[in-house]
């Protein structure tokens, strides 16, 4: 079987609107979380998200901002830099065996928000004709084909908060059998609209506002942890056969060593012990990696009560007595929860601790709790250490388990 570099990485977030940017200000306990400034805000229990901080109109024409959907736009922006940071070229014969894979939860959100009101509250007849182009949940993928001219297969994943996590591992999947040479993969998302907002509260899994700083309303791990905050953006990385990105002489981020993919068949909402540590065994065996070896985890983490329980029994039983001595970090606390584009997020992430040799703390891990009871990296972040082979986690809502492995190429 062929190896899979990372020879690309791009990140829009609201940490940071370049991967290298995000990273600096994860690791100095900078968060992106803050109160909401739209003008429904005022109609919303919840106070407080992670948004992007961009002029989208310095980045692209009156008629793109008007044909695409956020989610596309912040795809294209995290794509853009991520082909530009690989320096790959292909000629037209290599182009097909090219592609693009990329995760997203719930697509167009903020365009069908906005054509919803105006359908219902403003009784307006029609909505534009490139509507249902605009919000189909493969548009991202389709325009980043378009604009790199990858004719080998693009594909779009949908398995909710763990969606991106997927397209990056099974995009890992197709180059390792010799299905394909290289492939963008990602995810992207953007759910700051009213009524993707509503329809979270409803379900009650939303951080309430600290009190003394919005900034620190998300808390995973802590035991006065009150759920998620919500963010939105997009990751994308370039993935490499190994000997092709050796050969042109890429830099060469990181190998991606493994993947486990795991349903919980439980409940939908629900997550499940052994579908998660079943997940993290799968990877470790495609990886033929055993727990010593993984030096950091980059922790789902997402700040509900069930969930953090949850992901820490996982981990001590795919793990067992290693998982106390395994440094593991939730960077949610920071960027929020990007739903179907945090699973790319927090790959991007994962390599550049591996990179740079430092781990992100988990911001806001104030009160310990001991239920959650490994070693999470309380608000300061650790450099210097020896991170060569590092674990990501993404765990969704419908059961889906998907966690990657990557180690030092």
């Amino acid at each position: 079987m062929r190896k899979v570099a990372v020879t690309g990485i791009g990140l829009v977030s609201p940490v940071g609107n370049t991967a290298h940017e995000a990273f600096g200000n994860l690791m100095e306990g900078k968060s992106g979380v803050r109160r909401i400034t739209a003008a429904f805000a005022k109609q919303l229990s919840t106070t407080v998200a992670a948004e992007v901080s961009l002029n989208m109109s310095e980045h692209f024409s009156v008629k793109q901002l008007r044909n695409f959907d956020r989610t596309t736009q912040l795809a294209l922006l995290a794509s853009e830099q991520a082909w530009g940071d690989s320096g790959v070229i292909l000629s037209d014969e290599e182009k097909e065996r090219a592609g693009v894979y990329v995760g997203t939860g719930m697509g167009g959100a903020v365009s069908i928000d906005e054509a919803t009101y105006q359908i219902y509250k403003k009784e307006v007849s029609r909505v534009s004709p490139l509507f249902i182009t605009k919000i189909m949940c493969n548009a991202s993928a389709s325009h980043i084909s378009i604009q790199h001219g990858l004719l080998g297969p693009c594909l779009t994943f949908s398995t909710a908060c763990s969606s991106s996590a997927v397209a990056i591992g099974e995009a890992y999947r197709l180059i390792k059998s010799g299905h394909a040479d290289v492939i963008v993969a990602g995810g992207t998302e953007s759910l700051i609209a009213y009524s993707s907002i509503k329809a979270w509260e409803s379900l009650g899994v939303l951080a309430m506002e600290d009190a003394s700083d919005p900034a620190a309303s998300c808390k995973p791990f802590s035991k006065d942890r009150t759920g998620f905050v919500l963010g939105e953006g997009s990751a994308m990385v370039v993935l490499e056969e190994m000997e092709r990105a050796k050969k042109r002489g890429a830099t060469i981020y990181g190998e991606v060593a493994g993947y486990g993919s795991t349903a919980d068949a439980y409940h939908i909402t629900g997550p499940s012990v052994d579908g998660q540590a079943r997940a993290i065994r799968q990877a470790l065996e495609e990886a033929s990696l055993g727990t010593d070896a993984i030096d950091y985890i980059n922790a789902h983490g997402t700040a509900t009560g069930a969930n953090d329980v949850v992901e820490t029994q996982a981990l001590k039983k795919a793990l067992g007595e290693r998982a106390y001595s395994i440094p593991a970090s939730s960077t949610k606390s920071m960027h929020g929860h990007l739903m179907g584009a945090a699973g790319a997020v927090e790959f991007v992430i994962t390599l550049l601790s591996i990179r740079n040799k430092a781990v992100p703390p988990t911001a806001n891990l104030k009160i310990p709790d001991p239920e959650c009871d490994l070693d999470y990296v309380p608000n300061t972040g650790r450099p210097g250490l020896k991170v060569r082979t590092a674990m990501t986690n993404s765990f969704a809502f419908g059961g889906t388990n998907a966690v990657l492995i990557v180690k030092e190429a």
